[in-house]
């Protein structure tokens, strides 16, 4: 449900409890036996091994919103606490990290926070995983790469990076299907008057790998495979071009497409 990155941005935004206050949420947690409220040790300590024992736990536990994974307890914990208008690098990596699991964090009318779905949640950590398996069934070494870069840099913030890792990924996984599916024509050499890359999509909607039914290519240009690199080719590079909204737009938008073009290959004859 929710990814490693975001567990973990989750209690190191905890440690801005008090001693109490993280005492207090230990023995909501049901984790009083293996945290001890001593006040000898640091919050930050105490955030450091409640770290550890989540990420390795699958135990369900009480709250009053009812009974759920302890992964979701710590990370409605840390909601609990986040701030509208506060200026926290801690606050802001957990909400980047929300955004790649496919959350935002709302606020509400006494700036409180609230943890929505900004999408279903199959298109947030699940979507990612079953991309990162796709990739690695034909060796799309590469491909996986850039992806893995891509999402660094945009639980970093760096949206400019994640921008020109996503159309990087994006080019190099159908470039990977071509190869496979048209060897001989996607390794030859290209049009001087086209690059590689785009070359070897339109091999791809020649050879119908992609539909025309439903407008994925046409012979005029004006389809979804022209268009989605129209606009990951904007705001790539230069810094400052893009922010999170569009950043993660961008991402969520790869990874859909990607995992159904990585689909139709593993089922293509």
């Amino acid at each position: 449900m929710f990814s490693r990155v975001t567990l973990v941005a989750a209690t190191e935004l905890l440690v801005g409890h008090s001693q109490a206050e993280f005492d207090q949420m230990v023995v909501r947690l049901e984790l009083e036996q293996a945290i001890p409220a001593d006040p000898r040790m640091s919050v930050r300590k105490k955030s450091a091994e409640l770290a550890r024992i989540v990420l390795r736990s699958e135990s369900q536990v009480e709250t009053l919103e009812g009974r759920m994974s302890l992964w979701e307890a710590v990370v409605r914990e840390a909601v609990a606490i986040a701030r509208q208008g506060v200026s926290r690098q801690s606050q802001e990596q957990f909400t980047r990290a929300l955004a790649h699991d496919g959350y935002s964090l709302t606020w509400k009318q006494d700036g409180t926070g609230e943890l929505r779905p900004a999408l279903p949640v199959e298109l947030g950590v699940k979507m990612d995983d079953e991309v990162h398996q796709l990739l690695a069934d034909p060796g799309f070494a590469t491909a996986r790469g850039h992806l893995d870069q891509a999402l660094d840099a945009h639980v970093r913030g760096d949206w400019a990076s994640a921008n020109a890792q996503l159309r990087t990924f994006m080019e190099e996984v159908l470039d990977e299907i071509a190869r496979v599916l048209l060897p001989d024509k996607a390794n030859s050499t290209t049009s001087e008057n086209r690059p590689k890359s785009e070359n070897r999509r339109a091999l791809l909607g020649e050879a119908g790998f992609f539909s025309e039914k439903r407008n994925e290519w046409t012979k005029d240009g004006k389809n979804y495979v022209n268009g989605l690199f129209k606009m990951l080719h904007t705001d790539g590079s230069h810094a400052g071009l893009s922010d999170v909204e569009h950043s993660t737009f961008r991402l969520q938008v790869v990874l859909v497409t990607a995992r159904t073009f990585l689909r139709r290959l593993h089922d293509w004859e």
